[in-house]
């Protein structure tokens, strides 16, 4: 469980464009920018995200299409590894359409216990996380927990991407101290990304074994979003909270995990077990072993296509629960859509609200605000 006795600020960090995802995965832990995080950039160098130079020993990646994604590149990520953001093709199924779902269907909460919340996933943008936990009446106009006996569960994905990824760590390690003083509490998941950092800070260009070449947590960190300013204020305090948070836990009959991913039965046939295979993986500090617990963290999809309603059973058979609530897989992309970049005219996807499939089992939280979608903060059961 996470409880957090953190007080510092969550202010916002200053404001930066988007990060795209590079889609070369080998490239070498080289970042030449200009301003305050300068280095000096060895090998030849590529325009990277956000006007950086990414230098890099591969070949440039191509222009980013996505519906001949398959055909364009084949082959081109290792074995195992999941790409993220605008590199996941689109998928139209009629496999995602949204079904009703039967509130009574979950357990009523415990006596006492305050109304459930789940968050999706937030990759650094502090001031959409206020807004949307000030309109679920979470949060007052200064930021405070307001929401007294109310449960809430964040689903991981905290940095990279976007802005401010300490800044939104410092906010729900504050949240986690004032929500148990008001009798509720605020709690978080393990995402692929907390293993990413994790890995960067702790590893950064140790060569691992990805399955297909050399790898090493820098390359990929900074390859899916890693913000340097988040690399910089990274302290202690936010790498041991990281470190010793669950991979998945069951609330409300509602088994709530960050990846969409069976993967979590290779660590362990109950929950505890698998809390406790991640944690004891951490703290063995073994690079190899850190970076197959993120590879099968990046799995996706699992949920949505044919027999996705059979691995969601599969996993409530074995820890519990009447459904499974997700983040990680943008909705747009379970929903067949592309999101448009910033400063197109195209509005990008319509996200109105979670995504539920496989037969109703499966509630998927990630709005895709790394796309121009929405950052998704809603109270479980949900009403459809």
């Amino acid at each position: 469980m996470v409880e957090g006795s953190m007080t510092q600020g969550a202010g916002q960090g200053p404001e930066v464009m988007r990060t795209a995802t590079l889609r070369d995965f080998r490239v070498p832990a080289y970042v030449h920018e200009t301003g305050p995080y300068a280095q000096d950039a060895p090998q030849g160098e590529g325009a990277g995200p956000a006007g950086q130079s990414v230098a890099y020993a591969a070949a440039e990646p191509t222009p980013y299409r996505v519906a001949d994604r398959a055909e364009e590149v084949p082959g081109e990520f290792p074995e195992g590894y999941t790409p993220t953001e605008r590199d996941l093709p689109v998928i139209n199924r009629g496999d995602t359409v949204q079904v009703s779902v039967d509130p009574d269907a979950a357990p009523a909460p415990g006596a006492g216990a305050g109304p459930l919340y789940v968050v999706g996933d937030v990759h650094g943008y502090l001031d959409q996380l206020v807004t949307a936990l000030q309109e679920q009446g979470l949060l007052d106009a200064a930021g405070n927990w307001s929401a007294g006996t109310a449960r809430l569960w964040f689903l991981g994905d905290f940095t990279d991407r976007g802005p401010d990824g300490i800044g939104v760590i410092d906010l729900v390690m504050r949240l986690s101290a004032e929500a148990a003083a008001a009798g509720g509490y605020c709690k978080a998941l393990m995402g692929n990304h907390e293993l990413l950092l994790l890995g960067a800070k702790r590893f950064a260009d140790t060569p691992v074994n990805s399955g297909a070449g050399t790898a090493t947590f820098q390359a990929a960190w900074l390859l899916n979003g890693g913000q340097k300013t988040d690399m910089d204020r990274l302290q202690d305090h936010h790498l041991q909270w990281m470190a010793r948070l669950d991979a998945m836990e069951l609330v409300d009959g509602h088994l709530l995990v960050h990846s969409d991913t069976t993967a979590y039965l290779d660590y362990g046939d109950s929950i505890e077990a698998v809390n406790d295979t991640v944690r004891e993986t951490l703290t063995r500090n073994d690079a190899d072993e850190c970076w197959d617990l993120f590879r099968k963290f990046t799995k996706r999809f699992a949920f949505r296509d044919d027999g996705g309603s059979e691995a969601v059973r599969d996993l409530l058979g074995t820890y519990g629960g009447a459904r499974i609530v997700h983040g990680h897989s943008p909705i747009p992309y379970l929903l067949g859509e592309v999101g448009a970049e910033e400063g197109e005219d195209n509005a990008g996807p319509v996200v109105e609200g979670p995504h539920v499939y496989a037969d109703g089992l499966a509630i998927a939280m990630d709005g895709g605000v790394t796309m121009a979608g929405k950052l998704l903060v809603r109270r479980l059961p949900l009403d459809l």
